[in-house]
């Protein structure tokens, strides 16, 4: 009987390959980072043939570190950035450009021009999604637009598209899928049928014959080919919905937030896709096998972590994250500063691409001290703008937010974020909740684990932060924000 489940987190600046047990431990891990592209201001990229090699490096590594072979596996799971969009050559494997990452906004034009008719939100009763350079279908255009010959290829079936689980299963096993959450992103599939929509395709112009097929999110896609022979490739998520899988929030009402490179908060609506008047994406957050899809509220924001990262790679103002929260810690307050973040525009609540980032309030008396602690802070306001428009949309009143991701080791990040919230934050014993989603996924689909009781026993709390600052401090720190980020609206002509 093999011991163990694998998980491949293909994720926005690294992936890793993680080894769990039965109770959901992390037996080893392995993790290598990827470059990233910046060829023009807005536009991110990565090397889609890099990323594949360090995926191979990554399962090696975390098989030795573990001493372990693919015979003690019983499955593989995945979960990957979303809508980063990739096409390759079905012939060679070899990718026709580089892949276009979700952040990058050079499809606005793309957008723009789809709402002149109909308006941003034209889309939204069948994808559940705007108009917005985030998703995959717009960037699939761009590619097939700009590459010499890509449309006439792509046309006669010689071209393949994926998202980065899609493109890692084909090179793991040569099968061509995707997930229902992964398709939810593209503005190509609809919510009711979980297929791909032909008048959907029609409008943005891709050929059906580049698209995978759609699975659920939990069963047997083939057979591993490279490194772990053999082994059935059975689980792929979107690394948000993985996360709300691995933080067991397998029923309506129940909430995540990951903060990672962005911030995404995903709350269980559970059979029904519910329609968000506040800006929120309605999205897949699961299909389990032959059961019924579930649904999803989410609240997507761009720039959480990588706001760190650019302190420390674009200012060289600390020389790791952790400095961070160190600056921080030596100031009570933020200076009267706000960071508003909008490197790629406003994702949720606002989706507004010509929006760009600011330092609002900035006086003599502010040091890198404050600009460490605002940075910090722009992440626990963002995600109270998305949390006030889930309760909107939802009419649930949350009563606590489960945590996860890297930044959830900063501890005054998580503190401030329950403050602002005025509802505790709990963080779990495995905070590697996407890959454990994706990890349980795969294990449900092969018999490893037997139902969501078994799963959501292994759930245990690590911390958990409780709000200790008045109501006067909280909304008055929090119209500062809501000042701060109007000011960064209409920047891009």
């Amino acid at each position: 009987m093999s011991k163990y489940i694998g998980a491949i987190d293909q994720g926005t600046t690294s992936t890793r390959f993680i080894i769990f047990d039965h109770a959901g431990t992390v037996i080893a891990a392995d993790q290598k980072e990827h470059r990233q592209i910046y060829p023009k201001p807005g536009w991110v990229e990565h090397d889609a043939l890099e990323i594949w090699q360090n995926t191979q490096a990554v399962m090696q590594g975390a098989l030795e570190k573990a001493n372990c072979s693919s015979s003690d596996l019983a499955a593989i799971g995945i979960t990957n950035q979303r809508e980063t969009t990739v096409i390759w050559e079905k012939e060679t494997g070899r990718p026709i450009y580089n892949a276009i990452v979700w952040q990058d906004t050079r499809t606005d034009v793309i957008c723009n021009e789809l709402a002149k008719a109909g308006g941003q939100d034209r889309l939204r009763s069948k994808t559940g999604l705007p108009l917005a350079t985030y998703f995959s279908g717009p960037k699939i255009k761009w590619i097939l637009d700009n590459i010499a010959g890509a449309r006439t290829r792509a046309e006669k079936g010689e071209l393949l598209f994926g998202t980065m689980d899609t493109w890692i299963i084909w090179n793991l096993t040569g099968k061509h899928v995707t997930d229902v959450t992964n398709a939810s992103r593209t503005l190509l599939m609809n919510l009711h049928t979980l297929d791909w929509d032909d008048e959907l395709l029609k409008l943005l112009d891709v050929p059906k014959e580049l698209l995978p097929a759609i699975k659920s999110s939990a069963e047997v896609y083939g057979q591993a080919k490279v490194i772990l022979e053999g082994v059935p490739v059975a689980g792929d998520l979107g690394d948000q919905q993985a996360a709300l899988f691995g933080q067991t929030c397998y029923s309506a009402g129940e909430a995540k937030n990951t903060y990672g490179t962005g911030c995404f908060m995903l709350m269980n609506t559970g059979l029904n896709p519910v329609q968000s008047n506040a800006g929120l994406l309605t999205t897949l957050g699961y299909k389990i096998g032959n059961q019924k899809a579930v649904y999803a509220l989410e609240g997507s924001i761009a720039i959480a972590g990588a706001l760190i990262q650019w302190l420390r790679d674009n200012l060289g103002l600390i020389q790791s994250s952790a400095e961070a929260e160190a600056l921080a810690k030596n100031v009570e307050d933020n200076g009267g500063i706000y960071f508003v973040p909008a490197f790629s525009g406003l994702y949720a609540p606002y989706w507004k691409s010509d929006a760009r980032g600011v330092i609002a309030g900035l006086t003599r008396y502010v040091n890198k001290n404050h600009i460490a602690r605002a940075a910090l802070e722009a992440t626990a306001y963002q995600t109270r703008e998305v949390l006030d428009a889930m309760e909107a949309d939802s009419g649930v009143k949350l009563k606590a937010l489960k945590a996860d991701g890297g930044m959830v080791f900063n501890e005054l990040l998580m503190q401030f974020q329950a403050d602002i919230l005025d509802v505790p934050v709990v963080r779990p014993k495995v905070a590697e909740t996407t890959a454990l989603g994706a990890a349980y996924a795969a294990g449900l689909a092969v018999g490893f684990w037997k139902d969501y009781d078994e799963l959501r026993v292994n759930w245990k709390k690590d911390k958990e932060w409780s709000p200790k600052m008045s109501a006067n401090q909280r909304e008055g720190l929090y119209s500062g924000w809501k000042k701060a980020i109007t000011r960064t609206f209409d920047w891009v002509e």
